[in-house]
């Protein structure tokens, strides 16, 4: 399955530019071969948006969002994980939505937020394996911060994802930098899944991102990067099949049930 996936320079606040974008970035990755299309985290409403914003913008799993998102999706013949302020009741998550805008949508709430920005604005999810298939392949939803906790990804990968998806809001610096260009490896290579980390560029007025968006096969070779500034549309094919040999002689999932395994 060929997959695409936008690093985007999100308008913080602009709820209607911003999926405007995202329908153009479907327009070229259907026309790519693409089956899916990856936006970054939050990137409906912008990542610095602000409490004010995430509270006027966010919307019901089964809302305006998830309607425009699955239009889009349904009018491309392609599949969409798109970052974006999910309102139930009183509360607001941080959350992912996968459509394919022809009736399966499924929505991932972020469950590590990170630092007092996220934290004063958001609900943590409850840790969770929110799978769907596409095209053959068992994909798994995690936002950014999630991807840092090495618990996320193996329950993904327990469960039998073979391509863990994860919008991001990367901060620009050295830990941004070390994360995208050795983590997300990491974590592919020792779960033998793929990776598709997904993340904004530019900056707004409250942050500068780092870019640097990435997507790894499961022998920890990047398929795919996006440089550390400016918009790319990023492609690649996913082909578990491609990486039966990486699986044999890695055999992380199968020893952690053996018996005789060492403590």
């Amino acid at each position: 399955m060929r997959i695409a996936a936008l690093q985007m320079h999100a308008i913080a606040g602009d709820g209607e530019a911003n999926l405007q974008r995202i329908a153009a970035a479907a327009v070229d990755a259907a026309g790519g071969g693409a089956k899916l299309l990856i936006v970054p985290e939050l990137a409906v409403t912008g990542y610095g948006a602000g409490d004010a914003a995430f509270t006027r913008l966010a919307s019901p799993a089964t809302g305006d969002v998830a309607a425009r998102l699955g239009a889009i999706a349904r009018d491309n013949g392609i599949a969409i994980v798109a970052g974006f302020a999910e309102r139930e009741g009183a509360l607001t998550y941080n959350s992912a939505l996968f459509t394919d805008g022809i009736g399966t949508n499924a929505v991932y709430r972020k469950s590590h937020l990170y630092g007092d920005y996220e934290r004063d604005v958001f609900q943590p999810g409850t840790p969770a394996s929110v799978m769907v298939e596409l095209g053959g392949v068992r994909l798994g939803m995690l936002i950014c911060y999630d991807v840092e906790f090495p618990e996320n990804v193996r329950r993904l990968a327990l469960a039998g994802a073979d391509l863990v998806v994860v919008p991001t809001a990367l901060p620009k610096g050295s830990s941004g930098t070390f994360i995208a260009n050795h983590m997300i490896q990491v974590r592919a290579f020792e779960n033998q899944v793929f990776v598709a980390y997904i993340n904004h560029c530019g900056a707004d007025d409250r942050f500068t991102y780092a870019g640097l968006s990435r997507i790894a096969a499961p022998d920890g070779k990047l398929l795919a990067e996006a440089p550390a500034e400016g918009e790319t549309l990023l492609f690649a094919e996913i082909r578990p099949g491609d990486y039966a040999t990486s699986r044999a002689e890695n055999t992380y999932l199968v020893d952690l049930g053996r018996p005789d395994r060492q403590a």
